[in-house]
């Protein structure tokens, strides 16, 4: 059984003299009370823990300056800004693929049917959590198609599935029965199978709901790992030797997979330049191997 909480709250100047006593350089006090006033103190330890020598008693290694740590801080907020932009282009094109696909051949209602499930349990279990997230839309053209129709009891699938979330959206696709249809809309986005995109799917909804609640992405474990196949059709990665919980992963898919719905996009580009304006911050904080620039995808 776990120890009582006791800890009360402290101040912020109070939280400042903790950290200094545990070797955090503060060159400007009055900026670093200002910060943790903005950007709470447990919110920014994330960023520290890197920064630390002893993870249990929180001494910070020699010569490790608050200044360095808003910078890994501001990196990171910069990059999910960034991220979130490219995923908004890539969930928006999975749903209108999936849509195109299904609906023309199995019906405007297939999602309800499970007959086109593999897996009864989860079907059920995914038509409840869509009928939630539907009766929570205030999307006009939901809300018209309920003051218009009453039977079924929802929209068809090109109106549900613009409301439905990634992670609903993700289990969707992987529990629908039918392979040629999902080997359909892989080959959409240069995937050779569609468990490739199952498994993009299920950590592009992970890695999405990272950048929509601000959590961070530096130094981060991801608890699902992608599929990364050694072969692909269109510009990739040649080498394999990375974290595979870490972000490398992560970008790889996602610029691969923004490359093949817009291949003029400039996310490489501005990666690149969101470095070098934080010249402080080491790639290998997000998990890229030594080399990585001098993979194809990861050159403009």
């Amino acid at each position: 059984m776990g120890v009582r909480y006791t800890h009360q709250a402290i101040t912020t100047e109070q939280q400042i003299d903790i950290l200094k006593e545990r070797g955090l350089l503060i060159n400007d006090v009055e900026q670093a009370i200002e910060v943790l006033d903005t950007i709470s103190y447990f919110r920014l330890a994330g960023y520290w823990r890197h920064f630390e020598a002893n993870r249990f008693t929180h001494q910070f290694r020699e010569g490790s300056s608050f200044a360095d740590i808003i910078d890994l801080y501001s990196f990171d907020k910069e990059l999910r800004a960034l991220l979130f932009t490219a995923i908004q282009t890539i969930e928006v094109s999975v749903r209108t693929k999936i849509i195109k696909h299904f609906a023309l051949e199995f019906g405007a209602f297939w999602f309800m049917d499970e007959n086109y499930a593999t897996n009864e349990t989860r079907f059920t279990a995914n038509l409840a959590v869509i009928r939630k997230e539907v009766s929570r839309s205030h999307d006009d053209f939901i809300t018209e198609h309920f003051r218009k129709y009453s039977e079924p009891d929802l929209p068809p699938v090109w109106k549900t599935l613009e409301v439905i979330s990634m992670g609903t959206l993700s289990k969707l696709y992987a529990n629908f029965s039918d392979p040629a249809a999902k080997h359909a809309v892989a080959r959409e986005f240069g995937l050779n199978h569609h468990k490739f995109l199952r498994s993009w799917l299920e950590c592009l909804a992970v890695l999405r709901n990272c950048c929509a609640h601000h959590s961070r992405l530096s130094n981060r474990v991801f608890p699902v790992k992608p599929m990364m196949p050694e072969h692909m059709p269109n510009t990739w990665i040649t080498g394999f030797t990375f974290r595979e919980q870490t972000l490398y992963p992560q970008l790889c898919y996602v610029v691969y997979w923004l490359n093949s719905i817009s291949p003029n996009n400039t996310f490489v580009v501005s990666f690149k330049q969101l470095l070098a304006n934080h010249p402080s911050v080491r790639p290998h904080l997000l998990g890229f191997p030594y080399n990585w620039e001098q993979e194809p995808l990861w050159r403009p």
